[in-house]
């Protein structure tokens, strides 16, 4: 299949916006599955994992490929929980297109905030499907504008609506300037297109007319026939809008109820229409690498080029092993060869190939420029790497995940489990990269760490349901970080006599405290070429190790430079261990004069709820500490925006739900870290 016949899209939206129900739409349309699945029955296909069918959330970004009018379409549902926000990065990374769907009755929610900035980030063009438009409240033109004043864009509707909410009837096509309706009794699969009513001209002419201008002022070659009266066609009008799309200029709205099997046809045609394909999207930028230099290259999306792709996800399979997902950039890859990961500098084998639709699959031969697949047979690769040949060694740029702030205690019920339950936290941090674990050095105990209590909650009864693991969990703790308030200095010398052999380093540094968000960094100013590569290698490493283990408490280091002034280098009697174990006493010495400080994490907290209930639910936020940021009105009720420590979240859902007579709902996700006052009361 030709490029130009290929669509990578990605369907993003609010927790409960409708996204999964627009999925499984259009996959029954374009003849993908023979029977709609519910949600709301456990039933969607693209929500396959037992958990995502009894919470009724999307957790796993499901891929799937499915035809439309000769063109092939891959989508990857993605999810709307804040709590799996690393499924959206690593799946909007790979995209070239997006479709958000919004909800017509709530408009743009905070999740929906959190997706279109990472959409933007990641450059990717989108359309909007505005859904639910049958609902009470819904209000299209409305949630349309809070689109435009939330995120600044130009919005282009391409349809208006037949009545709304218990009216909506159907859509008038602004385009073609006909009416359409969809039959109720063959789930919408077939619709009827007629002539506008006379009672709807009017309007139906001034939003044409609008459409037109946006459009024209988009392209010069329309804003000529525009401006000298001329008719333009509707074939003009297509291009037009699809190169405002891929350039960003503006986002092209349709709309419908997916429930109820209205507007998917036209949204599908719209992703064909609107949406780029494979090389209309600039080229991904990669990092070439030649010995000890790299330099950035453009990797243009070209089948006879050498092969390079991205493992942008990976899955466990109990039969088949690790499922990598792999977006391929460059050349084509083929079943049975070997291949090269530029990360692991290894060779690894690519057993099998197959296409994947939710959790069925077919069997390919290869995979080529611009496609997507998943490979079997890869034991090393991880979420990010890059994977080609030897003769052409590239980076594509790595996904940067946000680091996990939350932990629990892991204990298995009986020793023998101790193995199975270590293999599968292994399995599960390769999956997730925002998932991880470590054994506390002082109490010996297992702590796994993520996004937040949904997510570890998850991975939980993963592990004891789908792997089997028996084990029990502590209390929820909040990962804290350390940082230092002020700069310092320190040297320190090492001298060790180890089995009859002097082993001596010597080390000058200074740390400052750097600003808030900047993480970690280390910088050598001594010349490389007066020391060996090897004992660069290991101070580089020492220091890696100490801004892990922190300073006081073990906690990783967040927002700290350290940079290396002086290095006392011995060829006769100085060893890398040597130098290891001085980086590491050096950075305690200068750390602790430079005056540490204990980072709490600080959430970003939406509550939802009725106008009455505003009172009850700020003050219960005010009494964890929390400050309010802000309030917006929607039809559904009141938005409170506010920040709090993450420390005094715990049990937040229980009391919201008691203050509200259970009718306030709740999202958080990480913001910052901030400096934490008071004591350390919360560690392990």
């Amino acid at each position: 299949m030709s490029l130009e016949k290929m669509r990578n899209i990605g369907i993003m939206a609010h927790i409960d916006a409708g996204k999964t129900t627009t999925t499984e739409r259009i996959l029954y349309y374009t003849g993908k599955i023979h029977k709609i699945g519910e949600i709301d029955d456990g039933q969607a296909t693209m929500d396959w994992m037992a958990q995502e069918q009894e919470r009724g959330i999307t957790i796993c970004s499901a891929a799937t490929t499915t035809y439309w009018k000769d063109y092939q379409i891959n989508i990857i549902d993605t999810p709307g929980h804040v709590d799996f926000t690393a499924e959206v990065e690593r799946s909007l990374r790979v995209l070239d297109g997006a479709v958000a769907v919004i909800c017509s009755v709530d408009g743009v929610q905070p999740q929906t905030e959190t997706v279109w900035k990472q959409a933007d980030e990641f450059n990717v063009p989108r359309i909007c499907f505005m859904n639910k438009m049958d609902r009470i409240g819904a209000d299209f033109f409305g949630s349309m504008n809070d689109v435009h004043e939330k995120f600044g864009v130009d919005c282009l509707a391409l349809q208006i609506p037949i009545g709304e909410g218990p009216d909506f009837e159907g859509v008038i096509d602004l385009l073609n300037m006909k009416e359409i309706r969809w039959h109720e009794e063959d789930e919408g699969e077939t619709f009827d297109i007629t002539d506008i009513d006379g009672s709807r001209l009017d309007q139906a002419n001034e939003w044409r007319e609008k459409l037109i201008d946006m459009v024209a002022g988009s392209d010069d070659e329309l804003m000529e026939i525009y401006l000298e009266g001329g008719d333009i066609s509707v074939e003009q009008l297509k291009k037009a809008i699809r190169n405002g799309t891929i350039s960003r200029t503006f986002v092209p709205f349709v709309m419908g109820s997916a429930r109820h099997n209205q507007g998917v046809q036209p949204l599908i045609d719209a992703v064909i229409d609107y949406l780029p394909c494979p090389t209309d999207v600039p080229a991904a930028k990669g990092q070439k690498i030649k010995k000890d230099q790299s330099e950035e290259i453009d990797v243009p999306c070209d089948v006879s080029k050498m092969p390079l792709g991205l493992v942008f996800k990976i899955q466990y399979d109990r039969e088949m092993g690790p499922l990598c997902y792999v977006r391929m950039y460059s050349g084509k890859i083929q079943s049975g060869t070997q291949i090269y990961n530029t990360n692991k500098k290894k060779r690894e084998r690519v057993n099998r190939i197959l296409r994947m639709h939710a959790n069925k699959s077919e069997p390919v031969d290869s995979v080529s420029a611009g496609d997507i697949a998943v490979f079997i047979g890869l034991k090393l690769a991880q979420t990010g790497d890059s994977i080609g040949s030897e003769a052409f060694t590239v980076l594509l740029e790595q996904p940067v995940f946000p680091q996990p702030v939350i932990s629990v205690a892991l204990e298995p019920e009986s020793m023998s489990e101790k193995d199975k339950m270590n293999e599968t936290l292994a399995i599960l941090s390769r999956e997730d990269p925002t998932f991880t674990s470590h054994e506390d050095a002082e109490t010996g105990q297992l702590i796994i760490s993520g996004m937040g209590e949904l997510h570890l909650d998850v991975l939980v009864t993963r592990m004891r349901d789908d792997f089997g693991v028996k084990c029990n969990v502590g209390a929820p703790q909040v990962t804290y970080r350390e940082s230092i308030s002020s700069s310092a200095e320190a040297s320190e010398h090492y001298s060790r006599n180890l089995g009859g052999k002097d082993n001596t380093a010597g080390l000058t540094i200074t740390v400052e405290p750097r600003d808030k968000g900047e993480g970690t960094s280390y910088e050598c100013l001594v010349k490389q070429g007066e020391i060996p590569d090897e004992i660069m290698e290991a101070i580089e490493n020492g220091f890696k190790s100490a801004l892990n283990s922190g300073i006081n408490y073990g906690y990783p280091c967040a927002d700290l430079a350290v940079k290396v002034t002086k290095i006392d280098y011995d060829e006769l009697t100085s060893t890398t261990f040597a130098f290891e174990a001085c980086a590491s006493q050096v950075f305690d010495k200068a750390c602790t004069a430079a005056g540490p400080v204990i980072l709490e994490p600080v959430m970003n907290v939406d509550i939802s709820c009725p106008k009455e209930f505003v009172g009850p639910a700020s003050s219960q936020l005010s009494q964890r500490g929390g400050n309010i940021m802000g309030q917006d009105s929607k039809v559904s009720g009141e938005i409170i925006h506010a920040q709090a420590p993450m420390a005094k979240m715990f049990g937040f859902s229980t009391n919201l739900r008691s203050a509200t007579q259970g009718r306030a709902s709740f999202s958080m996700e990480f913001s910052h870290f901030q400096v934490k006052v008071g004591g350390l009361n919360n560690g392990f």
